[in-house]
């Protein structure tokens, strides 16, 4: 699964689109005190009223957003699982009974619920339809239009969300002029801010894949990993920011503690160069190959195919493994990267770390940022001092 795919399915979340269908919900109560289901209720999708029909679209599209390998995740599921839960959907997608469907989402609840203990009272959400999109790229000057062909996508979504109770407070009753204290105490499902969930199947090469799911968080590069194995039975997953520290390291193993910045701000422009010339649609990885040859590229000293192979070894130990090169590089075009010092903290891109270096100036350590107009503060421009 790329972004592009993840962007179509996610802009179809919405009320009225001709190329969405949601067949049925269903929503399970949990409750914390007994870990267990408190009440579940199952209804077509059609017949919820519209203000909660808007409420879940929100729901389902802040689930689908975020950056992939940061808090969305396509997982392959483990091969040797006991009771797996990719049979469960599966089943689940293929069947046209509503009560089935639901009767195995509800298995998929208590494989939750024997797994971890929650906080708070929570709600899960399942909604099963379909989605449409093009079975081939338009040709812009063909007559027909982009929907005359069009291939059913049906999948299952699940959304797991916390609830809170409601603050207390005063209010005024116009009808009878006074005021009054509120003694509302139903609980508030938070689905502007859901805390997990999964979108199956995924989609490869604009195919659904049943052999993989798109998990989802809440929170960037914190998944559940209990869930994923456990509920999901599907492999461990490592983070864009797990990744890069393993970049690092292996940068480290290979070439010491340090580099100056214009060296670093070489390897990421190296390493974007890759991402904007690859041509294929599953994204680009790094092995110790590539490693090994973005490191010479940019001028560091020494380097060799085979002691960058012992540092993969020796970080990860597996030489043949590979590296998402999306994962390992700051946003390029941002102001991404942070220098903290006790003094300040300094934002710049990575195409702009050139211009940053670290100096020694009259026995103190300064650092030193090259720029081409005159630097304001508070409406004042600084005098320019000849060192």
């Amino acid at each position: 699964m790329i972004k592009k795919e993840v962007a179509h399915i996610r802009k179809q979340f919405k009320l009225d689109h001709d190329l969405l269908k949601v067949f049925d919900i269903l929503n399970v109560y949990i409750t914390k005190d007994s870990n267990e289901i408190y009440h579940y209720e199952c209804q077509p999708f059609a017949l919820v009223d519209r203000e909660k029909q808007e409420l879940y679209m929100g729901n389902f599209k802040k689930l689908l957003t975020g950056e992939l390998d940061q808090k969305l995740f396509e997982l392959k599921f483990q091969e040797q699982a006991e009771e797996p839960s990719r049979v469960l959907l599966h089943q689940g997608l293929v069947t046209g009974d509503t009560e089935e469907w639901m009767n195995l989402m509800l298995v998929l609840v208590e494989k939750m619920l024997a797994n971890q203990k929650y906080e708070r009272d929570t709600v899960v959400t399942f909604v099963r339809g379909q989605y449409f999109r093009p079975t081939k790229i338009r040709n812009e000057e063909a007559e027909e239009s982009e929907k005359d062909e069009m291939f059913a996508h049906p999948f299952i979504l699940c959304s797991v969300n916390s609830t809170e109770q409601q603050r207390k407070s005063i209010i005024f009753d116009y009808v009878e002029r006074e005021f009054k204290y509120n003694v509302i105490v139903d609980p508030i499902i938070k689905l502007s801010m859901p805390e997990q969930g999964f979108f199956y199947p995924s989609v490869t090469d604009h195919y659904s894949d049943v052999n993989r799911i798109l998990y989802c968080v809440g929170k960037a590069n914190e998944p559940n990993h209990l869930f994923i194995e456990q509920v999901l039975n599907a492999e461990k997953t490592v983070t864009a920011q797990e990744e890069r520290v393993i970049f690092e390291e292996i940068v480290k193993e290979v070439v010491g503690e340090q580099l100056d910045a214009a060296t670093i701000a070489h390897v990421y422009e190296e390493i974007h160069q890759v991402i904007e010339t690859h041509d294929e649609e599953a994204p680009p990885k790094l092995d110790y190959k590539d490693v090994a040859r973005l490191l010479t590229t940019s001028g560091v000293e020494d380097v060799t195919t085979e002691r960058v192979e012992r540092a993969f070894q020796a970080v990860v130990d597996d030489k043949n493994y590979e590296m998402k090169a999306s994962s390992v590089i700051p946003k390029f075009t941002s102001k991404s990267i942070k220098i903290e010092t006790k003094v300040a903290t300094i934002s710049v891109s990575p195409q702009d770390l050139r211009y940053v270096k670290q100096v020694n100036y009259q026995g103190k350590r300064c650092i030193m940022i090259e720029v081409d107009e005159d630097v304001v503060i508070e409406g004042f421009t600084l005098n320019t001092e000849t060192l």
